[in-house]
């Protein structure tokens, strides 16, 4: 069985990592599977978000043994002051470490969308999550984000590739 990288191909092994939700683009059938030994990291890791201005997007996986909640902290900065945006996410099943997943999909709490609405200063902040309950442990996906404005789709921030497995 190959580890799962624990850092975006090419990037420095000190640099954040990410791992995302999202179980609706993509089924359990359709990616890969490591295998009864799903206790492999990253389950808590963090993505850089850069463009138009600057976030993070903390990721943390809990073990429970009777769902898989993704709690998704986003946290903008030097974007257009009190503006709606709104955090997305694709994946692929390729893992290779190249993002060519277009299956954008707008996290929220839970299914339902959420915006991220900026203050006076252009920063903004969501607790977001995400239930990924209906996949199987040790599924993995090739995985990056992005944060949008809700009124033109315009991209202002977005994130490396990174790799997600779905904890046990």
């Amino acid at each position: 069985m190959t580890i799962p990288l624990r850092f975006p191909i090419g990037a420095s092994p000190t640099a954040p990592t990410i791992l995302a939700a999202g179980p609706q683009a993509v089924s359990p059938a359709d990616s890969i599977h490591l295998g009864p030994n799903a206790e492999q990291p990253p389950f808590n890791v963090e993505a850089v978000l850069r463009g138009d201005g600057f976030g993070l997007v903390t990721f943390r996986q809990q073990k429970d043994s009777t769902q898989n909640l993704i709690d998704l902290d986003v946290w903008v900065r030097d974007l257009s002051p009190g503006t709606s945006y709104s955090l997305q996410r694709a994946t692929d099943t390729a893992l290779d470490g190249v993002c060519t997943g277009a299956n954008w999909l707008t996290l929220g709490k839970g299914p339902a969308a959420e915006p991220i609405v900026t203050d006076e200063k252009g920063t903004g902040r969501a607790a977001l999550w995400r239930d990924l309950s209906a996949l199987a442990p040790g599924v993995a996906f090739d995985i990056h984000f992005r944060v949008i404005e809700n009124a033109t789709n315009h991209i202002a921030a977005q994130s490396d590739c990174y790799r997600f497995v779905v904890r046990d």
